[in-house]
This record gives C-alpha cells, structure tokens and sequence, in this order.
C-alpha cells in the first residue's frame, strides 16, 4: 500500500475550503487513488474557522523567525467519507482567512504579503509532521500551485527537514500567472525575516525579473520530481513566452519549464471531471434560486454595501419568472483578467453580444465575485442593460441551476489551465462557446462537442467572439437537428478522474498500478 500526502491551500472534499478548480482536484484525486487500495492524506490550512469542529491529533512545534513556532494538526470530517482517506487541517493564529472565498488575501499594495506569511507557517507545521510520522510513512507528497512550494525550500535547504529527500515530491501547476513572489530580506514577509536560521542560494531561488525576491512558482518548477500542467494543451503554451493578450504562455518561467521538459519531469495530463454523486438540481429552480441567494446576501453584513445592486437584480430577475427567455447564456467564474479580459477591454463587444440576444429574446447571466474593477465594470453593465442579469455572489444551488438550464455556457478565457466549467456544463448536455486555449483545446471541439474562437491578433479575437454568436443564434432557431447533435455529442464526452490518475501513478508517481 503507497500512502500519499496532499498539501493545498484548497480542498473541497471538506466544508467551505474552494475558492476554484483546485478545490476540485483536490477533491477528486485522492478519492480516486483512495478507491484504489491505497492510503491518502490531504492538508490544508484552518485559516482560523475549519479546526472547529476537528480533533486534535498533536501540536507541531518548529523554528521560525528565530523563534520556537506551536501549530495544531486537526484530523476533520470529509462532505464523504471514503475508505483509506483522512482530512486534516493545520490551525495557528497567524493563517488568517482572507477575503477571497474566506481563503486568500487581496494584497493589492504588496502581492503575497498575508498569504506568503500563513503559507510560510502552514507549509513548515506540515515539513514538521512529516518529519514527526503524523501522517504515517509517507511515500509521495502531492504539492499544489505555489502555496505549498516552500515544502521543497525546506527540503533543499533546511538541515532539520532533511529528511523529506527521501520522499518524492510532484508539483501541479494549476494557475502559473500566480507566483508567489516575495523579497529574500528587508521585509517582514521575506525569506530572511522568517527562515534566518537556513543557508540559501538566491540564484536558485530568485525571480527572474525582480532578482532581489524569491518566486515560489519557480521553486516548485525547479526542485519537484515531477512537474505537472492540468492539461496538455496547456503545457505546451506555457514552454513559451508570453506575448500579451495575443498569448500567455510561460510567464517568465518558460526556462524552467523547458529544462523541466528536457529532463523529462515535465507532464501535461488533463483533470478529469466528477461523474459520481453529483448534486442533484431540478429544473426550473432558476429564477427562484436567484431570488433566495439575493435574500440570504440581504441578511449577510459584508454584503450590505451591494444591497441597492441585490435588489436591482432580483426587480430584474422577476420578470422572467413565468416568462423564460428563448436563449440563455451563462458564465460562472472568478471575476479575474484571466476569466473576463475581453469584457473589460472590448467593453463595446460584450455589448454587440447583448444586442445579439436581445433580438432573439436571449439574456446572458454571469456569476461570481473577485477583483473589485470586474465586479464594478458587470454591476455597471446590469444597471444599464435589461437583458444581463449579474449575480454578484457565490450560490451551490444557484450554480448548479446555471450549468442544468442554460442553453449556451459562455468561457472567454484569455488562457485556461484546465478548466471544469465546460465539462461541468457538457455533462448537461450543453454547448460551450470557448476560447481556443489550454484546456479548452482539449476539450471543446468546433461545432462537433461545441464551439470555439480564435484569432491571430486580439482584435480578430474580439471579432471572432462577437461573430460566433450570429453561427450560434441561427443554428439555435433555424437547424434544431444540428443544435440536438452538438449538444447530444457534449454530453457524451467524458474527462474521467479514473483515466487521469492512471496517467499520474504511471507518469507522475512512477508507481506501475
């Protein structure tokens, strides 16, 4: 039996701990590899709140900031139990929730500040468990983007962590446009302020751009056994240089991927999608699904400065109860560049596609919070425009309702790791208007599973867009047989976990299963 470690800042196998696509992996995998006879562990963070109801398994005790450092390691209860895998959650004062999803910080002034000093105790509490077999006799330790990285600065460099050399250590890159970068010294969130006590080889380490800072994205690249992209259509973008917005590939760190890729610890291996126990969603809960997150948004203080937009969207939401739109078009996301780049640079295109539906009484719907700018630049569109609903919040049931009842799901990506949205909206049997990059490549194919957009600059991008739709709208009203097809043909596809985790014991795990 090989007795696994997963190490995130994201784990939606237990309650409240998503903020994206990386809760899902995180969820996924070590159920699938559970289900294969072998042991699994996955920690997280507490970030103050997820400990509450846990138990207490041991206090870890190790040197930061020249000082003696106490952590709690919490065994907690999974949404599903699953033979051979536990949950555990590290709690101390100082990992704080942040803003986003209750998890990360917004450190708009200093990039990383909050959440480079929680990860920094995090990730050191979790070297000490390891090192002290709270997890038991670990084989393989599964790090996930650069949150968790520093468990391979520790094994490189700190003596007392020696120790974990012994252990293989792979690393998922799922957002590399996030790096986690920090300065060595002269900062209360660097390097030298927390770890005075390890010799390091900044060149090893730094950025390449700003080279008085460490780039924990880099580290994790450069020191894992295994290196691995969601997708492969996505590692082969990211061995290239990033030319903006036309194309995002290695952003800055394409050296290190490509030397990755010689030596042949660079993989690209595509995230399934979760098939079983999915939540079960009736039809025509919609509108009232909208209507009852507004009024539970109502009731929560942090939202109370939205409550003239809440009430604006459900005015807007109750004509369509009774009254469906013939086309619906919906996107969930994280308001980020990455998700809505083309919105807010082309703000006249996403209008042109507003235009569009209207004439064949469409609406388009988007949810999600994220980055104040976006939230502010769709709160300003739904004001103006009748037949955009924007639901400025995070609702499962609400969710769940938008992938059953759209007709359309709409994914502008600037670029795509992976992506669970489309395939989540194609087990609907529902097409998928996407850009073509990443993930999306490997998953959503012109007007056979969906349709896709391209261009070689991004104006023809933008045009291309706003041009897929008139294809979409008269396939739509005018060949039915040809819209059934497609969407018959999405349902089909099928991204399992199951064929993925034989391709991560083969290719990342160098276990023959």
């Amino acid at each position: 039996m090989n007795n696994f470690l997963f190490v995130s800042a994201e784990n939606d196998g237990i309650a409240n701990c998503k903020a994206g696509g990386m809760g899902d992996v995180v969820r996924d995998v070590p159920r699938q590899i559970s289900t294969r006879g072998d042991r699994t562990h996955v920690v997280v963070p507490s970030y103050s709140r997820l400990h509450k109801n846990g138990v207490l398994l041991t206090t870890l005790n190790f040197r930061l900031r020249g000082i003696v450092y106490l952590a709690d390691l919490y065994e907690v209860k999974p949404k599903k139990e699953f033979t051979n895998l536990h949950h555990y959650v590290i709690h101390h004062p100082e990992i704080t929730a942040g803003d986003i999803a209750h998890i990360y910080h917004n450190d708009p002034t200093e990039p990383f500040y909050n959440d480079a000093i929680k990860y920094f105790i995090f990730c050191t509490a979790v070297a000490e468990g390891i090192k002290k077999g709270a997890f038991g006799q670990i084989d393989i330790v599964h790090l996930h983007d650069w949150h968790s990285s520093l468990l391979l600065f520790l094994r490189a460099y700190d003596p007392a962590y020696k120790s974990l050399k012994e252990i293989r250590f792979v690393y998922t890159i799922h957002n590399l446009a996030i790096q986690g970068i920090r300065p060595f010294e002269n900062n209360y969130a660097s390097i030298q302020n927390w770890f005075p006590h390890i010799a390091i080889d900044r060149e090893k380490l730094m950025d390449y751009r700003y080279q008085d800072c460490i780039n924990l994205m880099a580290v994790g690249i450069r020191f894992a056994d295994a290196v691995h992209t969601v997708s492969p259509s996505y590692k082969e973008d990211v061995l290239l240089p990033s030319a903006p917005p036309e194309f995002i590939g290695g952003e800055s760190l394409e050296k290190d991927l490509q030397q990755a890729d010689n030596e042949g610890r660079l993989f690209g291996i595509l995230n399934g999608c979760n098939y079983n126990n999915i939540r079960v969603a009736n039809k025509g809960q919609l509108y009232r699904n909208i209507v009852k997150a507004l009024f539970g948004w109502l009731q929560d203080e942090s939202k109370k400065y939205k409550s003239d937009f809440l009430a604006h969207t459900g005015e807007k939401v109750m004509r369509y109860v009774g009254n469906r739109p013939k086309f619906i078009v919906s996107s969930v996301a994280r308001l980020t560049e990455q998700k809505f780049y083309f919105f807010k640079r082309s703000t006249e295109a996403f209008v042109e596609v507003l235009d569009k539906l209207k004439k064949v009484d469409g609406i388009m719907m988007i949810l999600g919070t994220g980055d104040p700018d976006y939230e502010n630049l769709l709160r300003e569109m739904s004001y103006k425009y009748e037949n955009f609903i924007f639901t400025n919040g995070q609702s499962e049931d609400l969710i769940d309702s938008m992938y059953l009842e759209s007709d359309l799901y709409f994914m502008p990506s600037l670029f795509e790791p992976c992506g669970i949205s489309q395939m989540l909206a194609m087990r609907n049997g529902h097409p998928c208007l996407v850009h073509h990059t990443g993930g999306l490549k490997d998953t959503v194919e012109h007007m056979k599973t969906g349709f896709s957009f391209d261009g070689a600059t991004y104006e023809e991008k933008v045009k291309n867009m706003v041009d897929s739709f008139d294809l979409i709208l008269d396939i739509f009203e005018n060949d039915k047989a040809t819209w059934k097809k497609i969407g018959a043909n999405a349902k089909k596809m099928r991204f399992t976990w199951e064929k993925s985790v034989d391709d991560y014991y083969k290719l990342l795990y160098s276990i023959s299963n």
